[in-house]
Parts: C-alpha cells; sequence; structure tokens
C-alpha cells in the first residue's frame, strides 16, 4: 500500500503538470485597436459610422454591439451586392481586421438625438464577445469625406 501511495502522487502531479503546460499553449486572446474612425456629417436623422479594428492577438473575437449618446437605436449593417441588411455582429479574426468602410459593412445612427456638424466628435463604445469594451471618438467629417486605404 505504502508503493502504491507515492506512484498515485506522482502520477496526479504529472497529470497536474500536464494541464499547466496544455493551459499555457492555449492561444494569448484577442488584442484589439481601433483606427480610422470617422462620421460623415448627417444630413437627415440618421448617420453612418466607419472604422477599422484591428486584432493584433492570438484569439478571434466578435463585434456585437455599439452604444452611444447621440442615438438610442446604433445598429451594425453589411452591405452585399448593393443590398444593405443589419447583423448581430462581426467577426473579428485573429491576426486579422474588421473594416467598416464606406459601401460596406458600417455602423447606423437611427433617430439622432441631435444631428452632430463637422468637427465634432461623437462618442461610442463598442462592444465584444470576449475582450472589453473600447471607447471610441468619431471625428465628424465633411459629408462626402471617403479616405482611401493604402
Amino acid at each position: 500500500m505504502t508503493r502504491r501511495t507515492p506512484f498515485a502522487a506522482v502520477a496526479a502531479a504529472a497529470l497536474a503538470a500536464g494541464l499547466v503546460l496544455a493551459g499555457c499553449s492555449a492561444d494569448g486572446g484577442p488584442e484589439l485597436k481601433v483606427s480610422g474612425a470617422f462620421m460623415p456629417q448627417p444630413v437627415g436623422d440618421m448617420a453612418a459610422g466607419f472604422l477599422t479594428v484591428e486584432n493584433d492577438g492570438d484569439g478571434e473575437d466578435r463585434l456585437t454591439s455599439i452604444t452611444s449618446t447621440l442615438s438610442d437605436e446604433v445598429t451594425i449593417h453589411e452591405t452585399e451586392n448593393q443590398k444593405m441588411r443589419e447583423v448581430k455582429s462581426f467577426d473579428i479574426p485573429a491576426g486579422g481586421e474588421l473594416d467598416l468602410e464606406r459601401g460596406g459593412s458600417h455602423i447606423m445612427f437611427m433617430a439622432l438625438k441631435q444631428r452632430p456638424k463637422q468637427g465634432d466628435t461623437v462618442s461610442i463604445e463598442l462592444h465584444f464577445e470576449k475582450s472589453d469594451p473600447i471607447k471610441v471618438e468619431l471625428p465628424v467629417k465633411e459629408t462626402t469625406h471617403n479616405p482611401q486605404k493604402q
């Protein structure tokens, strides 16, 4: 009986060490940052927002919602074949990015509480499946603003 106890203890220690090493090899998770944010000056009671979410991490994430004091109804949309539709989330791949840009996927602000003017900034908060929320300031640009990606 005495011989089994040390063997059992060694086996348990080896198993525990294996689990710890397995945990170390798991991905480090998403590492998100936002760039290129802007809002064209709205001409009505709706507005659009654009930005890029870069993920320099080893794990994927998902943009699930956006909140803002500018509107109680902020949604995310994709555009395919020149048709816009609301979606519940956008994937942000590990080592990749999510581009919200004119003519493609974007943020929609419905029933604006006020109409921001060029030179103003609009505060938003991005919410993700895994990462903490990120607060972003959208500078309001001229209505036709369309930056070209390099």
